[in-house]
């Protein structure tokens, strides 16, 4: 099933969109593609001796049959002496047959280059032949020079076509990365609450190589085979018009577009099942990831088989997609063939029928067998060009789709915090569903004032502190930070004024200092100390010989619980914010670290504006506001004294946690 934001796109769309993507590198592409068509062109020469060539080998034989039937006749008129050899007889025949050949048929035929590159050497001062029309020491020179200057050119050709195209290759393949990986960036929680990582993870890895293979590999096939093709099918139009072959250029040009009939029909299909096997390999990234999240749950119940099963399930699915595709692609060179091979039949049929002479045959059946290797390639480049498209269409879809958080076309820019911050009226559903999840939130939270918020599990208190953050916008009235609009000022500006502890403590796979310095990239080692000492974090650092430079591992997992609540702490302590959201601050802390930590907290917190959650509500038993919450709507609210004697729902949750 494809996720909901896939789409169609065709191959112009596609791969016109890919061009924008090369367009800065189109110096080395061109020269790439330049560099293929020089290699292509170097069979014309070829094709233009061979007429020539079967001409005077047609002449040679046509005299050799004059000069048997003079010898078979006896010596020629004028040779009275009946002492004369046999060799000698022989060469006056030839002399004579010679002599008596017509200038047209003495003549060796070449092509019309070699006639003006004679010219020109001779003004150079170089002979091609003697007097005697035999080759020079001068032209045997000149060929020993130039054959191995043109095969190494031709060489080097071949090395700038693949070099330049796989270097584009790698340079739009990043550029792609990086753009997806930019947009995945900016947008909302909302879209990763609706999308799978595995997928999200493969259209970010997997597909890009389908595209670097596009590029770097077929496109350099694509760029020679198209050029031999064209030079070879060129080639055959030249020589039918110039023969006055108007038939052959029309069953030419009527027959070659029926060898892209296959590739078009089986390329369809191709697409669509390397888009499922895509889709299908996206399945394996997930489980993978699912089962590296979730791996100690697995141990603990030990379904490490149960989890292989799934596993392997889930590939069996992806091969049958491959599988499927790969027989599909190895039809269309056998189809391309044996269209091929269907049009030379017909071909020399025709030449059969129109009593065409050899010579004029072979340099018309040469090309097209010059063309038959690339005519395979294209084959199997039209196959990869599909792959490519497929995948290009997962990776625009991506990029097309914005669940970005809307921006103000002339933001408010604030760099401080002044006032106070308010609800008003706001309404908040996660998705399109009818529920709402905040229902009209209506509260403010001054400058330097702590606030509160308490429920169950489910009442809505992180959402409160994601709108707070600006991580979602409200569906129904505002919130406002000093009388601005979170929705008219920069995003940018809006985190910077906020420090944030979240519920599930996540740290990278970086060295402990650095995660306290995450965000603050300019903070001295001496503020990451200090700002550990804040947290209570400084102690178990420096008991490890690594100290700061320890690596907290993936997600922090090389620290317990605690250790990764106080680096947490310590990274909002060092990014000194005038508004902190302390979700579940200090839930996974044991008691005499909670309170250590709690002390910190609480000078920190001293002229700043503080918005607190927390189901052990000793945490928060000093806030200057507690808001009470039940499925989204405010039921109570108040300071602690003033909740707990109005025994109400605070009270009762007070009561559970013996804190009265």
């Amino acid at each position: 099933m494809a996720d909901f934001f896939d789409r169609e796109y065709t191959a112009r769309e596609a791969y016109g969109r890919l061009y924008q993507y090369a367009r800065k590198y189109r110096g080395r592409l061109l020269a790439g593609l330049l560099a293929g068509s020089i290699t292509a062109g170097s069979w014309v020469p070829i094709f233009q001796v061979i007429q020539p060539i079967l001409k005077q080998v047609q002449r040679a034989d046509e005299q050799s049959h004059g000069i048997s039937s003079a010898v078979q006749q006896g010596p020629a008129a004028g040779h009275a002496s009946p002492h004369v050899t046999l060799n000698e007889g022989l060469k006056d025949l030839v002399k004579q047959g010679a002599a008596d050949a017509p200038a047209a048929q003495r003549e060796v035929v070449l092509p019309s280059w070699f006639g003006k590159a004679e010219a020109y050497a001779n003004r150079l001062g170089i002979t091609f032949r003697d007097a005697q029309g035999n080759m020079t020491g001068q032209l045997l020179l000149l060929t020993l020079f130039v054959v191995p200057l043109v095969m190494l050119l031709k060489m080097v050709a071949m090395y700038m076509n693949h070099y330049f195209l796989r270097w584009t290759g790698a340079k739009v393949v990043q550029d792609f990365r990086v753009a997806m990986f930019r947009h995945l960036q900016a947008q909302g929680l909302h879209f990763f609450g609706r999308t799978d990582v595995g997928q999200l993870m493969s259209r970010c890895t997997s597909d890009p190589q389908q595209v670097d293979h596009v590029i770097s590999h077929t496109l350099a096939d694509l760029c020679r085979a198209p050029f031999e093709i064209l030079v070879s099918v060129g080639y055959v139009v030249y020589f039918a018009i110039k023969n006055n072959m108007l038939e052959t250029l029309v069953l030419v040009l009527f027959g070659f577009p029926l060898i892209l009939l296959p590739m078009a029909v089986l390329g369809s299909l191709v697409r669509r099942w390397s888009r499922k096997a895509l889709h299908r390999i996206s399945f394996i990234s997930s489980k993978i990831h699912e089962n590296l999240t979730c791996i100690r749950v697995v141990k603990a119940y030990h379904t490490e088989e149960y989890e292989i099963e799934k596993y392997r399930q889930v590939n069996q699915y992806y091969v049958k997609s491959v599988l499927r595709s790969l027989r599909i692609e190895l039809l269309i060179t056998p189809a391309v063939e044996c269209v091929g091979i269907f049009l030379i039949f017909m071909f020399v049929i025709y030449c059969f029928f129109r009593k065409i002479a050899i010579h004029e045959i072979v340099p018309l059946l040469v090309p097209f067998l010059v063309a038959y290797r690339p005519m395979k390639q294209l084959g199997k480049v039209q196959a990869q060009i599909e792959r490519g498209r497929a995948a290009l269409a997962r990776m625009y879809s991506l990029l097309d789709t914005d669940f970005s958080l809307p921006q103000a076309s002339a933001p408010v820019r604030k760099t401080s915090f002044d006032d106070r911050v308010r609800f008003d009226h706001v309404d908040f559903r996660y998705g399109e569903g009818p529920e709402l999840t905040i229902k009209d939130a209506s509260f403010e939270i001054p400058r330097g004032s702590v606030v509160a918020v308490v429920g169950g599990t489910g009442s809505g208190k992180t959402t409160l502190a994601n709108l707070l953050a600006r991580f979602y916008d409200p569906v129904a009235g505002a919130v406002t930070m000093d009388g601005v609009d979170l929705r008219q000022m920069d995003v940018g500006d809006v985190r910077r004024l906020i420090g944030v502890v979240t519920q599930e403590t996540v740290l990278f796979n970086d060295t402990i200092a650095a995660n306290i310095a995450y965000g603050t990239p300019e903070a001295t080692r001496e503020q990451v100390i200090a700002a550990a000492k804040l947290a209570n974090a400084h102690d178990f650092i420096v008991a490890q010989p690594e100290g700061y430079d320890r690596v907290a591992g993936e997600k922090g997992f090389a620290l317990s619980g605690g250790e990764r609540q106080r680096v947490a702490i310590a990274r909002a302590i060092l990014k000194n914010p005038p508004i902190l959201i302390l979700d579940e601050a200090t839930s996974a802390l044991d008691t005499v670290t909670e309170r250590l930590v709690q002390d910190a907290i609480n000078t920190l917190m001293a002229n700043r504006t503080t918005f607190a959650i927390a189901h052990r509500l000793s945490t928060i038993s000093n806030a200057d506001l507690i808001l009470v919450l039940d499925k989204g709507v405010i039921i109570e609210r108040g300071t602690h004294e003033q909740l707990y004697s109005a025994s109400g729902s605070y009270r009762k949750l007070c009561d559970m946690q013996m804190l009265a």
